[in-house]
């Protein structure tokens, strides 16, 4: 009872107090003097203001639909400790109220303060709907302090309030001094490009996009708020479209931030107190705008209509080569079938149902596969016979191969090796040994694609709904949205990987068919000459290129390095699986399985994530990555060296050293695979070499550093394969020679667009945007999509090589080709 009652008492003593502080404001409200005074634009008026006093200036102007002025306010205090009592300014006008305080105290990271004695505002421009108007604002001028402050107040018009298309505009702006201005969409402009430059770097600055609405958001602590919005040094662009502003018209508002970090600037120092006031110094900051027509509707539909044409006229010209090649097929056949064929039907004349060498007679051939028929696969016919039947054969099952392991061994390490000696297993077991590639590599692509998909979508939403235009790391000089992507031409542009990679199955498929017939008619060429066929791997190649060209387009979907590794997952799989290819081509046999090559990718992949979170100025990761990267290399050094026939167990090491002493210090002989040493010594010395540059620059890309081994192996690799073929007397035909200089021009051009560099997310947005350049193509597309066109005919050109560069073997038997 007694708690209650002292409860009860405090009660009504904080009661008592409230309303004695309540009626001491009402009574020095009642003794504040109010002065109203009516105001002229562009007269400065230079007042003291006190907590006994307050003023109210009050201004009209005539407001024209017609034209559209701007009212600025601009207020200097030219007291002393103002921070203390600072002065409110509150400006009231029709539909809408300003207030601010001077000095205004802006916040900047770790919640630091700097104030700003002079200070310029805006006013927003409320609608009118008579032809002419009269409106009327007032400026309240009050503040708490007893001593007075002394301020400075000018109300001014801004004839250049409304911008002009294609006439640029230059200004001043500072943090406390932002700056905005209209722009009205003219008939016959349905999207437009605002572009603000400044040859100054610093201070950092934010240029936003908002729609005509009180208030206007232009502090730095809020113009984030609404609209779309980017940080920029130099330069910023925003494509801006007629249907998302429903009065046809926008603000462009430009603010200049506090402090510079945001635009990759470093941070001056850091405060002692988290109260503490700090000069901000000089940030005004020069800059000029511009607002120009985006491209018409035309121009989408010529970009769409000349990237279709450039890959199409692709399967023209393969439809074109198809027909040469069936002709001089026909030829042979004509020749063959009248010496043999008829010799068993006397009497009969063959007709054919198409003219000879007619168009009808290629597409004939073309579509339906018809297969050369040689002189000897003839004479074979009614004297050879499939040896195996077809059944499910495992090759875990058991060993295919006819003698014992023992052999096997022997077998492998002859020091000089022929294909027949590794072509030993059963074709068939083979084959869907490397089908599994192919259904692998698309299982794959599915659940990637799926995930990856979903979550860009996710991006752009983000994008769209929150203005946020740092996000995503685009050429905004060159970035054409449609619909809801804000860069539909850098996606377009990746629609030569998918369509060139279907050619490349398309091609495939038709040797795959012509060869199964030719090994149904007991073909002895297809049997026992030139490199054993195996189109697995090829299938994977042309189904990698395809998700290639689908997961790019998804990183341009919003670009950035959280999902850079979209873009470059399946280009470690084509480097992969094209190395696994030529090494396929001498050594079908004892090639990596398909599960063991995807779990090496999906290792690799696995260090990319981890390179893109940890790998940027750790050490200790890319110590780690280095050291794994270099017993990577040795094992697979030793792997290729001994073909497989070594193990690694406990006795490891005792067996290399008994090699170190019997090979190098009891007797110096050299080793007995030379080309294999020298390859194999190469290819070391050019990845510790790539190691060590790793762990000395930490570059920032990981991902593009972990390419840039893959391509510099399958270079490696393949620049040996081709001396070795010279080397050991075989020749390039024309059609293979063809594809290597012509792949070799496209990739030299496509390198050179691809480091143009028109956007890096290794930078922060804004110094990203110093990079961006204007379209080169159609006005539609950049120097980043010449890069996509480029470089997908130019896999497409390297995936042609590999499959015709040994097509001069078809004739030769495998016991005479080397391996190597």
């Amino acid at each position: 009872m007694i708690h209650l009652q002292l409860i009860l008492f405090r009660l009504g003593y904080v009661a008592l107090l409230l309303l004695c502080v309540t009626h001491l404001r009402c009574a020095r409200a009642e003794n504040k003097t109010v002065v109203q005074k009516y105001a002229e634009f562009d007269v400065t008026y230079n007042d003291t203001v006190t907590s006994d006093n307050q003023t109210i200036y009050a201004f009209n102007h005539t407001v024209s639909r017609n034209k559209t002025e701007g009212v600025r306010v601009t207020v200097d205090v030219l007291s002393e400790g103002a921070e203390s009592s600072p002065i409110l300014f509150v400006v009231r006008q029709k539909q809408a109220v300003l207030s601010f305080q001077v000095p205004l105290i802006l916040r900047g990271l770790y919640q630091r303060k700097y104030p700003y004695a002079h200070v310029g505002r805006t006013l927003c421009q409320p609608p009118t709907r008579t032809l002419s108007e009269t409106q009327y604002f007032f400026v309240d001028v009050s503040t708490l302090s007893n001593l007075g402050t002394h301020y400075q107040l000018r109300i001014s018009r801004v004839d250049s309030f409304t911008l002009h298309t294609d006439k640029k505009f230059s200004f001043t702006a500072s943090p406390s001094q932002p700056q905005y201005f209209k722009y009205v969409f003219p008939d016959g402009v349905d999207t437009a490009i605002v572009k603000v430059n400044s040859e100054m770097t610093f201070p950092c600055s934010v240029m936003s996009i908002q729609d005509i609405q009180c208030p206007v958001y232009d502090l730095d602590n809020n113009v984030a708020f609404i609209g779309m919005y980017q940080t920029m040094t130099k330069t910023a662009a925003i494509t801006v479209q007629r249907k998302d502003f429903p009065s046809n018209s926008f603000y462009v508002v430009v603010v200049v931030k506090t402090e510079d970090e945001a635009c990759g600037g470093p941070l001056r120092f850091y405060p002692l107190r988290p109260d503490e006031l700090i000069d901000a110094g000089n940030r005004s900051k020069t800059l000029d705008v511009v607002v120009s027509p985006a491209i018409s509707s035309d121009v989408y539909v010529m970009g769409m209509l000349f990237c279709l044409g450039i890959f199409l006229s692709f399967y023209l010209l393969t439809f074109l080569v198809a027909c040469v090649e069936n002709k001089r097929s026909v030829d042979r056949f004509t020749v063959i079938y009248s010496k043999y064929i008829i010799s068993y039907t006397p009497g009969v004349t063959p007709v054919s149902p198409y003219e000879y060498g007619s168009f009808g007679e290629c597409v004939c051939l073309l579509f339906s596969l018809f297969p050369p028929v040689s002189e000897r696969s003839l004479e074979s016919v009614t004297g050879r016979s499939r040896q195996e039947s077809l059944s499910s054969i495992e090759e875990d099952d058991y060993d295919t191969l006819a003698d014992i392991d023992s052999d096997k061994n022997i077998v492998r390490t002859k020091k000089y090796l022929c294909v027949s000696d590794l072509a030993r297993k059963d074709k068939r077991v083979l084959s869907k040994k490397y089908q599994i590639y192919f259904w692998n590599i698309a299982t794959i692509g599915v659940f990637y694609a799926l995930p990856v998909i979903q979550l860009v979508i996710t991006y752009q939403t983000v994008v769209n709904v929150t203005g946020n235009q740092d996000i995503c790391y685009y050429n905004f000089l060159c970035a054409h949205p449609l619909g809801n992507l804000s860069a539909f031409n850098n996606i377009l542009s990746n629609l030569g990987y998918v369509m060139l990679g279907l050619l490349f199955l398309l091609i495939v498929l038709q040797r795959d068919i012509i060869h199964s017939r030719a090994l149904d008619r007991n073909d002895l060429n297809a049997l026992e000459c030139g490199i054993p066929k195996h189109f697995g791997l090829f299938y994977a190649m042309g189904t990698a290129l395809m998700m290639e060209g689908l997961l790019s387009a998804c990183y341009h979907v919003c670009p950035n390095y959280t999902n850079f590794q979209f873009d470059t997952s399946f280009m470690y799989m084509i480097a992969g699986l094209c190395v696994l290819k030529l090494y396929q081509k001498r050594h079908p046999d004892i090639n990596a399985s398909a599960y063991t090559a995807y779990a090496c990718l999906a290792a690799v992949i696995f260090f990319s994530v981890l390179g893109v979170v940890f790998g940027k100025g750790n050490m200790v990761f890319w110590i780690i990555f280095s050291v794994l990267h270099i017993l990577a290399t040795m094992l697979l050094s030793t792997q290729l060296y001994y073909m497989g026939r070594w193990r690694l167990d406990s006795g490891i090491l005792r067996r290399i050293v008994y090699v170190i002493y019997t090979d190098c210090i009891r007797q110096c002989s050299g080793p007995m695979y030379i080309d294999r040493m020298v390859l194999l010594v190469m290819g070391n010395i050019v990845n510790w070499s790539l190691a060590a540059y790793g762990l000395l620059k930490t570059p920032n890309d990981f991902a593009s550093y972990l390419l840039a081994i893959a391509i510099c192996n399958l270079l490696l690799y393949f620049a040996f394969y081709i001396i070795m073929k010279l080397r050991s007397g075989e020749r390039i035909q024309c059609m293979a020679m063809v594809c290597i200089l012509f792949t070799a021009v496209v990739w030299g051009f496509a390198l050179f667009f691809f480091f143009q560099g028109l956007s890096t997310w290794q930078k922060t947005p804004a110094e990203s945007r110093e990079h961006n350049r204007d379209c080169i193509v159609l006005s539609f597309f950049d120097d980043h999509d010449i890069w996509h066109f480029l470089s997908s005919i130019a896999m497409f050109g390297s995936f042609l090589v590999l499959l015709t560069m040994d097509d001069d073997l078809d004739d030769v038997q495998r016991d005479k080709i080397f391996v190597f």
